[in-house]
């Protein structure tokens, strides 16, 4: 301790030396509103006590200086600080073009001042709009910038503004380790961050044992105990300000209703902050017998009062934490704070939307005692912040320098590279074959891979990877940038998780498989997977005849039966992803079995399966082959030899199909009555030879208001492929899916 003691002490001699003997460090430090002085004024202290070190001047502007929020520029000047200049900076108004004004009115002001003063360095502090004017300025006009709290994390606009003062500051004092790392992740130079602790804590660690009793009988009444009483403070949310107004209001009635004597401080400066005042008296709050409504209360007294509350209520920073230090519950409402650090004593209502759930959290909250928190500060800040400053060497280029973690080198662009054609990984998973193809924007399939689909899980998807590196990379050669990967395959599949939950009999070993997760960490591209059935929809929806309607299905007549329904321009999965599982709908009690395990599904009369199995009966007669067809012996007896029989004149061959066109053309009655599309498009090698019995049954079957439906047989060569393309290609355009 004694050796880094001796060390500092050479290092602060030496920047001394650099310096000049005789010159010190001329600090200027802008307060805005009465919580960064609370902050600051342990600092400005710390200054004004080491004169031999250090010159201070204090610029006072924002809300400071308006009377709705109690002058609080009156409380520096009781500090015994002298207000080198006054700037009134905010302007009036009740929605975000008043805090962009404001902002604007600082920049115009600033300037002048900062001419005049000449600081060798300013101290900004926080997150608000003001201090963004502050830092801007001062960057601008090349004066260091101290910035302190940078690198915290909270839930609304202050964030983007904290974390851009970030970047115009030179120096950081941070409160936290996640903070200090958070500063060190947005590349700022880790030799110009300091860990110090909240400055504030400095005098909350040391407030606790002085006289409370009648700060809390001048504030809250005579009556009051400790414990006893609440302390509210709620800030309007700009980027939602709307909801929060609602919340304030919702806040007051729990408050009401707890029937607690309640201090309720005024919002800060922001848009919005009228409209939760005029809430406030239209629900009489200044004249209550419960409540005390006041602008504005020294930060001593503050201390005293949420150190001995029963709780502590709304969404200010400071009750996730400055309140800490004492172990007083607070409830803290709304998106705020969301990503601040907090102590147990905090209990969280992110969802604040009713009464019921405030007044539940405070009989959780009041009364409590939880165990005192130094997330925020040990107490010993602003020693370590004015040996910081004391070793800032003014000598050192003025210039930041950001520390930027190493990067792959980056090949230059060429013409090749910008006239890329974006274009999708597209996978389809049969019960025969596996197919991946490069799939451009506008649907042209520009080079296709086929490979048949192994048995396993583990074979399944080491090909599926295999195949699909060796595509990514053939893209390049093509010229095509790969923005995803799509994935088709039979069942059900959950396509917000990328999960296929269960399988048609036709994919072994695909139940509750995960097919997201391990391409997407090989490949390095987002991954979507959706049912073929819907796939073939989408593709429908993109590149085929369901381009710009807003209702219609697709039925997929192959191996099986399935299908997918947009409604109002949207794929429609149903609440557990069944939705559209046409090939599955009932036509015929005692029809024959189905491969779920049903009868009479469409499926088990329509299906390529099916049909072999007619097939089949009819050879096993020999029934099936007529003049002109011929068949070897080893030839396998399949769906294509019934149709073929049927051309030529097969009778008991064309009553098969009839009987299966005749099923589909039920289903589709059936789909017509129940969500009433404009359009059927029938897709599938089967389409041809079944669009014209559908027709027909269509005519005699349906209701007269559904019969002009457009029955059509789908143009797309692959509509599988496409469709799985169209998975990537539609997010990758915005469209919602």
């Amino acid at each position: 301790e004694v050796y880094f003691k001796n060390l500092s002490k050479q290092k602060q001699k030496e920047v001394m030396e650099k310096n000049g003997n005789n010159h010190k460090l001329r600090v200027c430090v802008a307060t805005c509103n009465r919580a960064d002085y609370s902050k600051l004024a342990p600092i400005m202290f710390g200054i004004k006590a080491e004169p031999q070190y250090f010159e201070l001047d204090v610029v006072v502007l924002g809300s400071h200086l308006i009377d709705d929020y109690g002058n609080t520029y009156r409380m520096i000047e009781q500090d015994d600080f002298d207000i080198h200049t006054r700037l009134h900076t905010i302007v009036r108004g009740e929605d975000e073009a008043a805090m962009v004004e404001s902002v604007g009115l600082a920049l115009v002001k600033l300037p002048d001042v900062l001419n005049r003063l000449k600081p060798d360095i300013m101290i900004v502090h926080g997150d608000r709009f003001d201090a963004l004017a502050l830092a801007t300025s001062a960057a601008l006009m090349n004066i260091r910038i101290l910035h302190i709290e940078g690198g915290e994390v909270s839930g609304t606009i202050d964030d983007s503004i904290r974390h851009a003062i970030t970047k115009l500051a030179h120096y950081h004092v941070c409160c936290t380790r996640s903070a200090e790392q958070h500063l060190i992740a947005m590349c700022e130079d880790h030799d110009r961050i300091l860990l110090a602790g909240c400055p504030s804590y400095d005098k909350l660690l040391s407030a606790k044992n002085k006289d409370y009793m009648s700060i809390i009988r001048m504030w809250l009444g005579e009556d009051v105990k400790t414990r006893d009483y609440i302390v509210a403070l709620q800030h309007p949310v700009t980027t939602d300000i709307k909801h929060s107004i609602k919340m304030f209001e919702l806040t007051l009635d729990a408050l009401i209703s707890f029937n607690k004597r309640t201090l309720v401080l005024f919002p800060n400066v922001d848009a919005g902050d009228k409209e939760m005042v005029r809430v406030m008296r239209k629900k009489g709050i200044e004249h209550h017998p419960n409540f005390r409504a006041v602008k504005h209360v020294p930060f001593d007294q503050f201390i005293q009062l949420v150190a001995h509350a029963g709780c502590m209520i709304g969404n200010s920073s400071c009750g996730v934490r400055e309140v800490g230090a004492f172990g007083t519950p607070v409830i803290n409402l709304g998106t705020r704070q969301t990503g601040r650090e907090t102590g147990e004593n905090v209990l969280h209502v992110r969802d604040a939307d009713t009464q019921d759930k405030i007044l539940h959290a405070l009989q959780l909250q009041f009364g409590k005692q939880y165990p005192c928190s130094k997330i925020y500060g040990d107490g010993n800040a602003v020693p370590r912040i004015l040996k910081f400053l004391k070793s800032i060497d003014l000598k050192e280029p003025l210039q930041k320098k950001f520390c930027f973690p190493p990067v792959k080198d980056n090949i230059s662009q060429d013409i090749d590279h910008i006239l890329e054609t974006q274009s999708a990984l597209a996978v389809d998973l049969g019960g025969t074959n596996l197919r991946v193809a490069i799939v451009s924007m506008k649907g042209e399939i520009v080079k296709k891979y086929t490979q048949l689909n192994p048995k396993t899980y583990e074979d399944r998807l080491a090909l599926i990877l295999k195949m699909c590196v060796e595509a990514a990379s053939e893209a390049v050669n093509v010229n095509c940038r790969i923005l995803g990967v799509g994935i088709s395959t039979g069942g059900r599949v959950n396509p917000r998780e990328g999960i296929v939950l269960h399988s048609t009999k036709l994919i072994q070993e695909w139940s509750s498989v995960d097919l997201r997760t391990p391409i997407s960490d090989a490949l390095h591209l987002p991954v979507w997977v959706d049912n073929d059935g819907n796939c073939a929809a989408l593709a429908e929806r993109k590149f085929g005849h369901g381009k710009g309607v807003e209702n219609f299905v697709t039925l997929i007549t192959g191996t099986g039966i399935g299908g997918g329904i947009v409604h109002q321009h949207e794929l429609i999965h149903g609440s557990s992803f069944c939705a559209a599982e046409l090939g599955h709908i009932v036509v015929s009690l005692d029809g024959p079995e189905c491969l779920c395990g049903s009868q009479g599904c469409i499926e088990a009369y329509a299906s390529g399966i099916a049909l072999q199995r007619e097939a089949k009966k009819l050879h096993d007669d020999d029934l099936l082959l007529v003049e002109g067809m011929s068949m070897k012996e080893e030839e396998i007896v399949s769906a294509a030899h019934l149709i073929q029989a049927a051309k030529l004149g097969n009778t008991k061959a064309e009553s098969i199909l009839r009987t299966a066109g005749t099923a589909l053309g039920l289903g589709v009655v059936n789909i017509l009555h129940t969500v009433n599309p404009s359009l059927v498009i029938l897709s599938g090698v089967l389409a041809n030879h079944y669009v014209n019995v559908v027709k027909d049954v269509i005519n005699r079957q349906a209701l007269s208001s559904v019969k002009t439906v457009d029955v059509v047989v789908s143009n797309l060569a692959d509509p599988a492929l496409l469709g799985a393309a169209s998975l990537v290609l539609d997010y990758t355009t915005r469209r919602i899916y």
